[in-house]
């Protein structure tokens, strides 16, 4: 007789306990790290530094044990993300990005941030703190100085092999142009049906190669539009978040080939009402800018084939407003108008997806019944209830 199989919902709630305790035991590692490196423990194995005892002792790579030693100092003076992170809440993926931007002053937003989000949003939101700041310029520098293309020939497979590495400001460009060349109607394309994506993004490249030496570009020349994200306090070197080093942005903004749109904390929502049910590019654009040209559904990373949906539909009264507006992937929007999915309001007044069978779908982890009704000290004190009462079931990682 074959073995009944766990029920898939346990199943979910086994592996988050287990990641939970993983994070609470990576968390108790670190402080002994810390402690082995501040008593010098590595001396007496004859080795140089604490990192190269542990990537010795632990088998762990160098560049690992480093920034486990690096983490494990920064974590003394940042007590929010280290309860924390030491009650399961946090994962050590997001710890060791927050550690690089965290101090006293805003520890406790930080953790509150990536409480909520995931560990790919956090190192988004990380980096562009790294990016505002006024010593900014180290980075655009080192960034530009590291560039790099080699080429090789991989004669045995007949191959032709280049590793690019750019700013990512100039990135952003060689990408707009992959779009293009991979969009342009006139320009020679294999048939795509069976076609994987990287195949598809060489094509393209070639696209613009031929294009080049036949003095031909393959479009009509018109300008393309590269958002860049930045605060107004980071340009008046005040501190804030960034997508790209200050003075990249400063640099780009100087010509014609970039539109910078700089953003307030708050933003300045574009709408036109109830006058038109088709979104003006305008407010298209601004939607894409906020949403990052990224799916909103939790857990998809997706930058294509993004459309904007009505969150209340039109039919039902809703504007064609940028507060009204979030991006799908065609996927998640079927979902949502063929699936059974809805998108409804939660207990901090944020826009939250739901199951057909009610069920809410959180932008990190599991989230219980406590997630829809939180206690009173808000979600930092969720790792004290958790502590009290293990089955509780809330999980951030």
């Amino acid at each position: 007789m074959a073995a009944e199989l766990t029920p898939i919902e346990d199943l979910d709630r086994r592996i988050l306990d287990l990641c939970t305790g993983i994070n609470a035991a990576t968390s108790e590692l670190l402080v002994m790290i810390r402690e082995f490196d501040e008593r010098a423990g590595w001396l007496q194995w004859g080795l140089h530094n604490c990192a190269e005892w542990l990537a010795w002792r632990c088998d762990l790579s160098m560049t690992t044990a480093r920034e486990k030693v690096r983490v494990a100092h920064a974590l003394k003076n940042l007590p929010t993300i280290h309860r924390a992170f030491s009650f399961g809440e946090l994962s050590y993926a997001k710890v060791r990005e927050l550690t690089r931007v965290a101090n006293r002053d805003n520890e406790e937003a930080l953790t509150e941030f990536a409480l909520r989000h995931t560990a790919v949003t956090v190192a988004e939101r990380c980096r562009e703190l790294r990016c505002g700041r006024e010593d900014s310029f180290d980075v655009a520098a080192r960034a530009w100085a590291n560039r790099s293309l080699r080429i090789r020939r991989d004669r045995h497979r007949n191959m032709f092999v280049m590793t690019v590495e750019l700013p990512m400001d100039a990135g952003e460009f060689v990408e707009k142009a992959l779009d293009r060349a991979r969009d342009d109607e006139s320009l020679e394309v294999p048939d795509l049906a069976d076609t994987s994506w990287p195949t598809r993004q060489a094509d393209a490249f070639m696209n613009l190669v031929t294009g080049y030496l036949s003095g031909n570009s393959g479009s009509s020349g018109d300008q393309h539009l590269v958002t860049i994200h930045v605060d107004q306090s980071a340009l008046a070197g005040q501190g804030g978040r960034a997508a790209l080093p200050i003075e990249s942005v400063k640099r780009l903004c100087c010509n014609g080939h970039a539109v910078a749109i700089t953003e307030t904390e708050d933003g300045e929502p574009l709408a036109i009402g109830r006058k038109s049910r088709l979104i003006p590019q305008a407010i298209e654009r601004a939607v894409r800018s906020r949403d990052r040209n990224t799916c909103t559904f939790p857990g998809c990373r997706n930058h294509r084939f993004l459309q904007c949906h009505h969150i209340e539909h039109w039919s039902n009264g809703g504007e064609t407003s940028v507060a009204n507006l979030m991006l799908l992937c065609t996927k998640h929007h079927t979902l949502v108008h063929e699936g059974g999915f809805r998108i409804e309001k939660d207990f901090q007044d944020d826009w939250c997806f739901k199951r057909p069978d009610g069920i809410a779908v959180p932008e990190v982890g599991y989230v219980s019944e406590l997630y829809e009704n939180p206690p009173a000290g808000g979600l930092l004190s969720v790792a004290e209830t958790m502590v009290r009462e293990p089955s509780v079931g809330v999980y951030w990682h």
